[in-house]
């Protein structure tokens, strides 16, 4: 079986410098001043403080990205801890020594020398201006063609043009191609994909796709529909794929993705929205021997699978398209790790575990110029990587790992060279991906998810707020904020979406939009 390359480089580990007085829950991230059978001490980087972690039968060690042990463990590597509520130390994730080559004839490329352009690719053309046809934009890189868009905010926010209500529970953002809007959510004791005029809000058409997803957190579909023309591709929370045609609602075809690939459901439901390239209709099952597979998008009927060593489940992220040097690959994240798949036969060719955590990778990664950023949240980070390609292969090779991007779900943006996004516990936070410094944070409006249209970033915070902030490396600059009316009860984790001139939010049973251009 062909086993994925595990990418190495300057930093191997996340580092989270916190009070360690007491047992608890927590990342605990340093370099390791002695290791035994059953005893790692850690000293960490910021403090020099030291502190030593049993180690029982039942903890995880990996070193570099691979199963180990601690035999295998040596004073000076890098190593973060992972233990529960208890003390018990459940994960150790162990790395070379900073400035240690990874290989005798590969030197690892240092964050001040990261040959980082600054110039970020041209969007996608094929599509119509004004139409946000799938899960964060054209591009799904969270940027929004749209021009001409108001630079500062009335006290009281932009115009609202209208309010629509029926849209049930969910968490689906919203998708906008052919005049219409579509969007997930309940319906009675179903699931449905719901078509909207653009103009107005009035329904189009609503159609049950599958029965109603129902957790404690939350219920109804996580996913955003992806549009492809005449047909919209839609996921329940319980693995429900469906093709809908998008002027009548029909029903063209069904599959439940986890029953079919022997895949079992993760603990907060399916949130992937799917990926349309070409022919292929790209998902994450998470079942043995198909990590990811490609289906024919007219059909359902299988294309190829991708096998991943070690069968991880699917995660919360979405694949997203990278070609490099020639080779097309899908990149997403997996309940351990970022991987890359090439896209013509599945063949996996890469997987990093630096920015995976192993309670939920929720953040969908971004491609930017042969580069993968991706992060996490539960006290872990970000990395980037540096991909290249030669022979129809391609090789991962990670720049640096960052604490300072703890991305829970909300997204982040990368404009000319510099990456936003919320960092736990609600830090709006700018990157300078050539180095991974921080150029500035901001607590202000929180937690959210965000989108970049025009040279500004559209905040939403979960907790109701939306801001609009200026696009900008030298600082915090907020150009406006209102509160969404009637908000809910359950937190705003539906990204905003700017499209046709307007601002679009979804509120679980509701969905806004906002004027954006002046008349």
């Amino acid at each position: 079986m062909h086993r994925f390359a595990t990418c190495v480089g300057v930093s191997v580990c996340l580092v989270l410098v916190t009070a360690v007085s007491e047992a608890r829950a927590g990342v605990y991230g340093g370099t390791i001043e002695s290791a035994s059978a059953n005893k790692i001490v850690v000293k960490f980087r910021s403090t020099a403080k030291t502190r030593a972690f049993l180690i029982s039968n039942g903890t995880r060690i990996t070193l570099n990205g691979r199963n180990s042990s601690m035999s295998k463990l040596k004073p000076g590597m890098s190593v973060s801890i992972t233990t529960v509520s208890s003390g018990r130390v459940l994960r150790v994730k162990a790395g070379r020594s900073i400035g240690t080559s990874p290989s005798k004839t590969r030197k690892p490329t240092t964050p001040s020398t990261t040959p980082l352009p600054s110039k970020r690719p041209e969007l996608n053309a094929g599509v119509a201006a004004g139409e946000w046809p799938q899960f964060r934009g054209p591009n799904r890189d969270n940027i929004s063609v749209e021009t001409g868009l108001l630079k500062n905010w009335p006290t009281d926010g932009p115009e609202l043009l209208w309010t629509a209500r029926g849209l049930g529970e969910g968490y689906s953002a919203v998708s906008i191609a052919g005049g219409k809007i579509f969007t997930m959510g309940t319906q009675g004791r179903d699931q449905a994909v719901f078509a909207r005029n653009l103009a107005n809000g009035d329904v189009v058409w609503a159609t049950p796709c599958g029965p109603a997803y129902r957790q404690g957190t939350g219920n109804g579909p996580r996913s955003t529909p992806t549009v492809d023309g005449d047909f919209i591709y839609v996921m329940g929370g319980g693995g429900e794929l469906s093709c809908v045609a998008a002027e009548t609602g029909r029903i063209q075809w069904q599959k439940n993705i986890l029953r079919e690939f022997g895949a079992s459901n993760i603990t907060w439901g399916i949130c992937e929205s799917v990926l349309i390239d070409g022919e292929k209709l790209i998902c994450t099952p998470g079942g043995r021997g198909a990590t990811m597979v490609a289906l024919n998008k007219q059909n359902g009927d299988l294309i190829w699978r991708a096998a991943v060593p070690g069968n991880p489940q699917a995660s919360y992220a979405s694949p997203i398209v990278a070609t490099v040097g020639g080779v097309k690959q899908y990149v997403t994240f997996t309940s351990n790790a970022v991987i890359g798949v090439r896209a013509n036969d599945g063949r996996g060719m890469w997987q990093d575990t630096a920015s995976a955590n192993r309670t939920a990778n929720c953040s969908t990664p971004l491609f930017y110029i042969d580069h993968v950023f991706s992060a996490s949240g539960y006290g872990t980070g970000g990395a980037l990587l540096r991909l290249s390609s030669s022979r129809n292969e391609t090789a991962a090779r990670r720049m640096f790992a960052t604490s300072d991007m703890k991305n829970h779900h909300g997204g982040m943006v990368i404009i000319d060279g510099y990456l936003y996004g919320s960092n736990d516990p609600g830090i709006l936070t700018c990157i300078d991906l050539r180095n991974g410094n921080v150029k500035w944070r901001d607590r202000s409006v929180g937690k959210g998810s965000l989108t970049y249209a025009d040279g500004c970033i559209y905040l939403r915070s979960e907790d109701g707020p939306v801001a609009l902030v200026q696009a900008s490396p030298t600082g915090y600059r907020q150009l406006g904020r209102f509160d969404q009316p009637n908000r809910s009860r359950r937190k705003a984790w539906a990204h905003p979406v700017v499209a046709a001139g307007n601002l679009f939010l979804r509120d679980q049973d509701q969905m806004f939009c906002y004027r954006l251009k002046a008349e």
